[in-house]
């Protein structure tokens, strides 16, 4: 199994929820730009599992030399990475947040998932799932250089998924809407519509077995979008959202 975005409360909730249903891979590869609190993840999976894990240091933010991950062989990819940054009315204009943000949720991104997924297509097997975010089905004043990101991978994974599903490879999109992780600490979010990393790990593999196509965690939260990808544009660029 490979993970991107490791760290990533989801993502740990994820993996958890596999070795839980008994699942176990020759190896797990964790991948990091903090590579002393992932080696405790490793150590937590082989203790608690008995599931050896590989910590692979990758920072989306750098250069980097992918031949160097030309060992790694996996069925099942699962992209958890994604920097919240700063919000629009912050950091609209402060060009180190937009870089950090376009980079690690999209064009660097897709280019670490470009590298996998040529090697799920030659074996002809396995399954992606990559976390993208509701913040991605319409740009909204509040996050839309997030939200931009968001949407440029939504799309790209669509568009993987059938290109793809010729080859025999699933690709999943997962959109979040609200979720109690590191990554919103800062923020207050109502909690009818949080979920917690536990919750979400949950309907990600039960979607992940059923080979959904993509899934919102919550199901609330794709009556929400559907409103609100629905408000006539006159009106909507007139809301504070």
């Amino acid at each position: 199994m490979i993970v991107l975005g490791s760290n990533s409360d989801v993502a740990v909730a994820f993996v958890e929820k596999v070795l839980k249903e008994g699942k176990r891979f020759p190896m797990v590869y964790l991948f990091t730009s903090n590579v002393d609190k992932t080696v405790k993840l490793a150590n937590h999976f082989f203790a608690k599992y008995e599931q050896t894990c590989e910590v692979v240091h990758f920072d989306l933010t750098k250069e980097n030399d992918l031949s160097q991950l030309h060992h790694i062989e996996s069925e099942l990819l699962f992209c958890a990475a994604g920097y919240l940054g700063k919000n629009s009315e912050e950091g609209l204009y402060d060009d180190w947040n937009t870089k950090q943000i376009v980079e690690i949720n999209y064009s660097k991104l897709i280019v670490l998932m470009n590298h996998f997924a040529k090697k799920f297509e030659e074996k002809g097997a396995g399954t992606i799932i990559g976390l993208s975010s509701v913040a991605g089905e319409r740009g909204r004043q509040s996050n839309f250089i997030y939200g931009s990101a968001k949407a440029g991978f939504t799309a790209y994974l669509a568009g993987l998924r059938n290109y793809l599903f010729h080859k025999k490879v699933h690709v999943m999109t997962v959109i979040p809407g609200f979720m109690d992780t590191q990554m919103t600490a800062d923020i207050e979010t109502p909690k009818p519509l949080t979920a917690q990393p536990e919750q979400a790990a949950t309907i990600i593999y039960n979607a992940y077995k059923k080979k959904k196509n993509v899934v919102y965690v919550t199901f609330v939260w794709w009556g929400i979008m559907m409103i609100i990808r629905n408000i006539p544009e006159f009106i909507f660029k007139k809301l504070k959202m």
